[in-house]
């Protein structure tokens, strides 16, 4: 599966170098947050504005955290009478003003508001409202360069979050397709259209609606290394941009038209975010010639595969019929799921001479309420 981007060019760049983002750093957890400044050279600061921040990505803080133990709390413990005090307001009700952290990636660290953090943790809080300056890094690394690129396009298009992809160079597509979209827009509603409002009404009737057919598939899992949004590209670049056809997925463009505007239609119509299904099932007959002193055992095998719906042992020039139903996803073709399956099982048994697949054109199923086969 994982080759299929090989017919893509720009997901072949710096193969070798994407192993370095999914590698731990140790020092991503670090509480010196002078040393992890210096460490990414973060010193280009952004004010984010207010929001909340979950606590579990408040990992450390700012020149205080030789005062504070792995667990944030001061030396003075449960005795501390402004803790104490906080802790007593909050569960009173009271608002507090929100905690100043600064941002570094995906880390927080406490500037000011050590004991109200320490407060909500106590009470049981999942977040904070903070107030966040972002300290972007500038140590030319590739997770860098793509968390540079990454908070580049968020910020130019103003969107909720980021999107995580894992190759350098490729927003410009995402780019294009929310100019495209805000130029459709335009045209649409007769007006100019702002770039940040185009970017999200992309980002929810476009985007959202085919990453979250991706996610429910999981597809992902076929391509190791890659995220939901590497994906959102490949499939869109195929389809909206280079029109390229394919000899894979022949249903692809039942499901997702060559025309980005009428995919966003189409996903319209479908209400509560019920998108369709990406992994269609195919129904095939496999028919056998096997060694007659290993016919039981095939049988058996056969029979105890989750995809093996029916088994027949047949006389004439055919030994065994089975019907098997297999699920593919959106990027595999027919051909390459059974030759995989076929493959990978029932070539390799012992006494099996030959097979030969049939796959139905059109069927049709009768109901026979009365009928049993046993």
């Amino acid at each position: 599966m994982a080759s299929i981007f090989s017919k893509f060019n720009p997901f072949q760049a710096l193969k070798n170098d994407t192993a370095e983002i999914k590698e731990k750093d140790p020092e991503s957890k670090s509480r010196s947050f002078n040393s992890r400044r210096e460490k990414e050279k973060a010193y280009e600061s952004i004010q984010r504005g207010t929001s909340m921040v979950p606590l579990e990505r408040i990992v450390g803080s700012v020149g205080r955290y030789h005062d504070f133990d792995n667990q944030f709390r001061t030396g003075k413990g449960s005795t501390d009478e402004r803790l104490e005090a906080i802790l007593k307001a909050m569960k009173a009700g009271r608002t507090m003003p929100p905690i100043s952290l600064y941002q570094i990636k995906n880390d927080y660290y406490i500037l000011d508001g050590h004991h109200r953090f320490q407060a909500a943790k106590r009470l049981g809080y999942t977040e904070i409202r903070s107030h966040i300056i972002e300290l972007l890094p500038s140590e030319n690394s590739l997770e860098n360069r793509l968390y540079r690129e990454k908070t580049k396009f968020r910020d130019k298009t103003g969107l909720p979050q980021h999107i995580d992809l894992t190759e350098l160079g490729l927003f410009v597509h995402l780019e294009r397709q929310i100019e495209e979209h805000r130029e459709f827009l335009a045209e649409e509603q007769g007006e100019t259209v702002n770039y940040k409002d185009a970017a999200l009404d992309w980002y929810n009737t476009i985007y959202k609606p085919l990453a979250t057919v991706i996610k429910e598939s999981n597809l992902v899992h076929s391509f190791p290394g890659r995220t939901v949004d590497d994906l959102y590209l490949y499939i869109s670049i195929h389809q909206w941009e280079m029109g390229k056809k394919r000899k894979y997925g022949i249903g692809v463009d039942k499901l997702i038209p060559k025309d980005m505007e009428e995919f966003r239609k189409k996903m319209a119509r479908h209400k509560e975010q019920k998108y369709p299904e990406m992994r269609p099932k195919m129904t095939v007959f496999i028919l056998l010639n096997v060694d007659g002193r290993y016919e039981q055992r095939i049988f058996d095998k056969l029979i105890a595969l989750d995809e093996v719906k029916e088994v027949h042992a047949v006389h004439g020039s055919i030994d065994l019929i089975v019907k098997v139903t297999l699920v593919r996803d959106l990027l595999s073709s027919d051909a390459e799921l059974l030759t995989d399956f076929i493959l990978s099982t029932i070539r390799k048994w012992t006494g099996v001479i030959s097979t030969q697949t049939l796959i139905p054109g059109i069927s049709k199923i009768k109901k026979d309420d009365h009928c049993l086969i046993s």
